[in-house]
């Protein structure tokens, strides 16, 4: 195992593209994480820190900013609205027409689209750094701050998201895909020795036990997790081929992941389930009597561990599974390329009905691995139940995405020394 794991390593090094990749990667992380402990003026670290201690729907928010809304760094706001801005314009493609045909336009219509997030971003950055400016404010964290100061602080967390974004671009430009993804498994990491000490000194003896069973049901967890991620159902593909005068059947397959949306749908679930305790947090402090009693009522519903916040976050992961398959696999493109090389399903005519035949099967496996993400996603809140440390449920989206991104960045370094070995074959 080790020795495979070695060599493995060995290809990879030897690849002067892939340790290109590696290198750029890396020093995008580091950059990233220093500039994740720079802080913002006028903070009271100390309050801030039990605030977030004491309160589980901070702490798991300040899990995916990695660290740097506790701190609350420059980048306190991290890549959310980012994120938010990803999935408003990818809901508006399917409303304005004209967004929709600039989708179909590859690679230039996706850069547009691009374009438009990162616009998108910015204002969505500023409302979200005016809102964390007033619930620290009502806290008693923060103080009134004039309006140039306050100007100030919202400009610089505008300014870090917006770094944040652009680090993102650098790694999916020149390391690897889908830097995003990668930022916030680099948060999600730093973070992690700070998780599990404050798991450890919050067990009590008698609750051993149940620590071991959690143990032995997270490794069965990221077992399922690798597994259903490499999983696949092979659809035979039969291209016909001409051998001299005749013609000579040449059988393949087409791969159709189970679930072909990767992490997307957890990191777009995780920003829109905490969207409901966070705007109800800030009107919390509002003069007025009922709002803040319906805020408070919306706070107490959407706590991690109530029902409400995990019905709602099963049915956006499985919903964002199926909307982001959608988006990635076209069975009506693939069914005419293959219609172009001469290819087709046994038994299923080109064209129409073997666009059907790939939307039909696609909807069934999605079935399987959007419902497993859901169930996998909610189901650290009920370990936390059961151990009664809360830091452990907050592990449970995280170790999602961790196991997601490294199977992602793996199979693409696997991909790349196919493409080498390929490559010296035909030199």
């Amino acid at each position: 195992m080790l020795s495979a794991v070695a060599h493995f390593f060995s290809k990879i090094v030897s690849s002067s593209e892939t340790r290109k990749k590696i290198i750029v990667t890396a020093v995008v992380l580091l950059v990233f994480r220093f500039v994740a402990h720079i802080p913002a003026s006028g903070i009271d670290r100390t309050s801030l820190q039990a605030l977030f201690l004491g309160s589980p729907l901070l702490s798991l928010l300040d899990v995916f900013s990695g660290g740097t809304l506790a701190n609350f760094s420059i980048m306190a706001l991290g890549l959310n609205p980012y994120i938010n801005a990803s999935i408003i314009m990818q809901l508006l493609t399917y409303v304005i027409p004209s967004l929709e045909e600039l989708s179909k336009e590859g690679e230039y219509g996706q850069e547009k689209i691009n374009q438009y997030t990162r616009f998108l971003t910015i204002p969505l950055a500023a409302m979200q750094a005016f809102g964390m400016y007033s619930l620290l404010r009502s806290q008693g964290i923060l103080t009134t701050l004039s309006p140039l100061a306050l100007f100030s602080l919202i400009l610089t967390m505008t300014a870090g998201t917006v770094f944040a974004v652009w680090l993102g671009e650098l790694i999916t430009e020149y390391g690897f895909s889908n830097g995003v993804s990668i930022l916030i498994f680099a948060g999600i990491i730093a973070r992690l020795p700070v998780v599990i000490g404050q798991s450890v000194t919050a067990v009590q003896t008698q609750d051993m036990m149940k620590i071991a069973v959690f143990l032995g049901l997270a490794v069965v967890i990221v077992g399922l997790i690798v597994f259903m991620n490499e999983a696949v159902r092979r659809v035979p593909i039969s291209y016909a081929r001409r051998v001299g005068r005749g013609v000579s059947p040449f059988n393949s397959y087409l791969p159709l992941r189970l679930n072909q949306a990767g992490v997307i749908p957890i990191i777009f679930a995780v920003s829109l389930v905490l969207l409901p305790s966070i705007v109800s947090q800030f009107l919390t402090g509002i003069n007025n009597a009922r709002l803040a009693n319906l805020a408070a009522g919306i706070v107490a519903a959407f706590n991690p561990q109530s029902l409400v916040y995990n019905a709602l976050y099963f049915l956006l992961v499985f919903g964002f599974t199926y909307f982001y398959t959608a988006v990635v696999f076209n069975p009506t493109k693939i069914a005419e390329n293959l219609q172009k090389n001469g290819g087709f399903v046994p038994g299923i005519r080109p064209g129409t009905a073997t666009s059907s035949y790939l939307s039909f099967v696609l909807n069934r496996i999605t079935l399987i691995g959007a419902s497993f993400l859901g169930f996998v996603a909610i189901l650290p809140s009920f370990f936390q139940n059961f151990v009664g440390v809360a830091n452990l449920a907050i592990g449970g989206t995280g170790i999602l995405i961790v196991v997601s991104v490294v199977l992602e960045v793996t199979r693409e370094l696997e991909a790349q020394l196919v493409m080498r070995r390929y490559e010296g074959f035909v030199r």
